[in-house]
């Protein structure tokens, strides 16, 4: 139950609510995750994108229905505590706050290689303080930003197509499917895609800030979805029809690359700034994500009950979202995790997992539960599909979230 006083103010529409999901997946999502997937999968990287589909399509439907059921702020945090037990919605926030919180440093660190390398680690905290400086003051200032940082990554991913297969040098030849890397690649490729979709639980996390709650999410979500996966498919198949897979592969920054070769270098610069844009645009969204599955944690004391207060003036988890800002600041300036695809993706898949879980719960009908079933076996069988570091890494710092559970428990007990 929400404290009196404490509750955030419903401002978003069906119109926002897509935006933040757009935001929160044409993302630089798009712009890291091609080549590695590439690599991995060789000719089946559009079979790994159409598996990372189906898969980001069911978790967004157990999503959306939970979300009707719990309008609150925390997503599958709420969702699993109150459909499987407090120890399920405990691991699917400790997962998604700590994998998205290296994410948020990611992205940080993206922005700052993109519009100043020399400087990577300064600019990544200013963008840091910045974006908490925006989502302090109000969630319709966010969206609002969300929306102008989309628009200029959809004109930049539009340009990068029309390009690419426009030009002389795209050859339909490239895109000949295939497992030429077998099944397990094609399954690592999805995993590591599927970091790219994985920003449409954004609209769940923000249910207790949007208007009509069980109309508009189940609206939104699918629509962030489906804009996505079209924009997602268009821009891999101009890339691949111009580098081809192993070429892409080997690619450090795939969608510039692309345009060099399509014969435009000239517009390799906008390709950078498209890319630094849409780093800020994930970077936006992380920071709401995170600091309202923190403000939702923190009200169950799990966290400190101090980060769980509102802002009585811009209704915002103002403590939540300044700790969160602080602590990806600290990260940014110190370490560079550009590195943590496969980690977040592995935190983000299991906390999809609880979620499909939950959603199994609401109906015992065999129709009702095809969609949560398929999900949580696609997260079971992605997470175990990332690169063994990957999983390695995951697994401790699950152990690690369980162990302060337990601590937790026995003070409480005491």
């Amino acid at each position: 139950m929400t404290p009196a006083g404490s509750e955030l103010r419903r401002t978003l529409g069906v119109g926002d609510a897509v935006v933040v999901g757009l935001g929160s997946m044409i993302g630089a999502g798009i712009f890291a995750a091609l080549a590695p997937a590439a690599r991995a999968a060789g000719s089946g990287l559009l079979i790994g994108l159409a598996v990372a589909a189906v898969v980001a399509y069911c978790n967004a439907m157990s999503s959306a229905r939970l979300a009707v059921c719990y309008p609150a702020s925390g997503g599958t945090y709420v969702y699993g505590r109150e459909r499987l037990g407090e120890f399920w919605g405990y691991l699917a926030g400790w997962s998604f706050i700590v994998g998205k919180t290296a994410s948020c440093a990611a992205m940080a660190l993206t922005v700052g290689a993109y519009v100043w390398p020399e400087w990577a680690h300064v600019v990544a905290v200013a963008a840091v303080a910045a974006l908490t400086a925006v989502n302090y003051g109000g969630i319709q200032k966010s969206a609002w930003l969300t929306r102008v940082i989309v628009a200029v990554v959809l004109a930049v991913l539009a340009s990068v197509v029309v390009v690419c297969l426009g030009s002389g040098r795209s050859d339909a030849g490239r895109l000949d499917i295939g497992l030429s890397e077998g099944a397990g690649g094609v399954l690592e490729a999805a995993g590591l895609l599927f970091f790219a979709f994985a920003g449409y639980a954004r609209i769940a996390t923000l249910g207790e800030e949007v208007r009509d709650p069980r109309r508009t999410i189940p609206r939104a979500i699918p629509l962030a979805l489906g804009i996505t996966l079209t924009v997602y498919v268009c821009v891999a198949v101009a890339v691949l029809s111009v580098l081809g897979p192993v070429t892409l592969g080997q690619a450090p920054a795939p969608l510039t690359d692309a345009v060099r070769a399509a014969g435009l270098p000239e517009l390799v610069p906008v390709g950078r700034v498209g890319a630094a844009v849409a780093a800020l645009g994930s970077l936006l969204a992380l920071i709401l994500g995170v600091s309202r599955t923190t403000l939702a944690m923190a009200r169950d004391r799990h966290l400190p009950e101090a980060l769980a207060a509102v802002h009585p003036r811009f209704q915002v988890p103002h403590r939540a979202e300044l700790a969160v800002g602080a602590v990806v600041a600290v990260l940014a300036a110190t370490v560079d995790v550009r590195d943590a695809i496969g980690f977040s993706s592995f935190g983000v898949l299991v906390y999809y997992g609880v979620a499909n879980a939950s959603a199994w719960t609401l109906d015992r009908s065999t129709a009702s539960r095809v969609v949560p079933a398929l999900g949580l076996i696609g997260c079971v069988v992605l997470a175990f599909s990332l690169p063994a570091v990957s999983v390695v890494v995951g697994v401790g710092v699950l152990a690690v979230g369980v162990v302060a559970y337990g601590v937790r428990g026995q003070q409480v007990s005491r």
